[in-house]
């Protein structure tokens, strides 16, 4: 159970921290009214939030209950 609720929490940091990383180097422009965009501090923002996320992910899969 805790494995899979630290995988669902890794999973939404990845995709979160890459939208944010994506829209703070103004590759993707989306939504348009977004204060992220092309503002590269949140390029970096988003970049760390997807390496934590892919910390728990690693980690949950080392030291998590085999199934």
């Amino acid at each position: 159970m805790m494995k899979r609720l630290a995988r669902i929490i890794a999973i939404v940091l990845i995709v979160l921290g890459a939208l944010w990383s994506l829209q703070g180097l103004g590759i993707l422009m989306w939504p348009p009214h977004s204060f992220m965009l092309a503002q590269r501090e949140w390029g970096l923002y988003g970049a760390i939030v997807a390496a934590f996320g892919g910390l728990i992910w690693l980690l949950s899969a080392r030291f998590g209950p085999r199934q």
